[in-house]
């Protein structure tokens, strides 16, 4: 098959992990007999200094012309105090917004590998799978009015959503939980705020098309501390778009890190897919990027976008055995563990993904 994917491999440590990435793809994509075509175009605060705007419009005509976009990381210090349509995070909104993706899928869990090396007791984590679905449109990253006089000392924002919104983001965690283990937790502050209690109706009607589901509904501040105590407890989690992106980052503790975790954004006119972790300018350039999260979303997009999940199983087995043979980038080694940079590990997935699809391909007899 011919596939196009546009890169945006943005800021910081985004150009990095999306090298790592891409090599990976082209490894599992030439194992398979693939063709991939593939441009790249700025975003973010790279895309400001280029082009005087975080989304040029060049770069999103070739995202609407791509099958899948795939995106390092977005997020400049030097644009911390420029007006908000002038700092890099801009591009991103921008971007999610004219691509359509409403559903935020964000899978959470702790490799064999490094059970034991994350903050979790390895009681608690093992076994623990989860999977973040978030409304990625609406509530307060979207919402109008908003504002901020930094000199007046004043700001404010508006949380808004509609039923329509809330119950297509729903189905997609209901599909999701049907291909897993049949339970949905939706996560809201009905007790607080009235757009919850417009969540929680929502998703109880729709969750009556789908009988063979189990629902439950947490509040957000016990489901933070349920995550903390319990997360096998979970399967599928329902949320808005702020509780998402902090329920999402925290349940990264379970493997370790979040450079581990990838991301995928569906529902919209072209697929989005990028590593949960951000532009980390402080360690940018030096190597020490973990790019698993990148590497794992290529295997996202593979399979949701190229329709390629014996590929995509290749590359998350091959994540597996290195991360098991104890191979570690900084942010998830420990003392005594040796450290390999961002394109060493690149290079031991690679390796890992040759051994796996031979294996496969001796094991299938094909």
């Amino acid at each position: 098959m011919r596939l196009s994917i546009v890169l945006l491999p943005g800021d910081g440590i985004g150009p990095e992990v999306t090298e790592e990435a891409v090599r990976v793809l082209d490894a599992a994509a030439h194992a398979g007999g693939h063709t991939i075509h593939r441009s790249t175009h700025p975003i973010g605060g790279t895309a400001l200094r280029s082009h005087g705007s975080a989304l040029p419009e060049s770069t999103l005509r070739a995202c609407f012309d791509a099958d899948a976009v795939f995106l390092g990381a977005v997020g400049d210090p030097a644009f911390d105090r420029s007006a908000p349509a002038q700092r890099p995070e801009a591009g991103l909104l921008a971007l999610r917004l004219a691509l359509g993706g409403y559903a935020n899928l964000r899978p959470a869990f702790c490799p064999d590998g490094l059970i034991g090396r994350s903050a979790y007791r390895p009681d608690l984590v093992r076994g623990a799978d989860l999977l973040v679905v978030r409304e990625l449109l609406g509530g307060l990253y979207f919402g109008e009015p908003r504002a901020v006089d930094l000199e007046a000392g004043t700001a404010h924002n508006t949380m808004r959503y509609e039923r329509w919104e809330i119950d297509r983001v729903a189905r997609v965690a209901f599909d999701q939980a049907r291909m897993r283990r049949k339970l949905v937790t939706s996560v809201d502050k009905a007790n607080v705020l009235e757009t919850s209690r417009l969540w929680r109706a929502t998703v109880s009607a729709v969750a009556a098309d789908y009988p063979d589901v189990t629902l439950e509904h947490a509040l957000v501040d016990s489901c933070a501390t349920r995550l903390a105590l319990a997360p096998r407890s979970f399967d599928v989690i329902l949320t808005e778009n702020l509780f998402g992106d902090i329920l999402s980052d925290q349940a990264a503790a379970l493997a370790g890190s979040l450079g581990l975790l990838p991301s995928a954004t569906l529902g919209g006119r072209v697929p989005l897919f990028e590593p949960v972790h951000g532009s980390a300018p402080d360690i940018a350039g030096r190597g020490a990027a973990n790019p698993i999260g990148a590497i794992a979303s290529m295997a996202m997009l593979l399979r949701s976008a190229a329709h390629l999940p014996h590929e995509a199983d290749n590359i998350e087995h091959a994540i597996r055995e290195v991360l098991s043979a104890g191979h570690r980038t900084r942010d998830i080694a420990g003392p005594g563990d040796a450290v390999v940079t961002t394109r060493q590990m690149g290079d031991l997935v690679i390796a890992a993904l040759a051994e796996v699809a031979e294996r496969r391909h001796s094991y299938h007899g094909v």
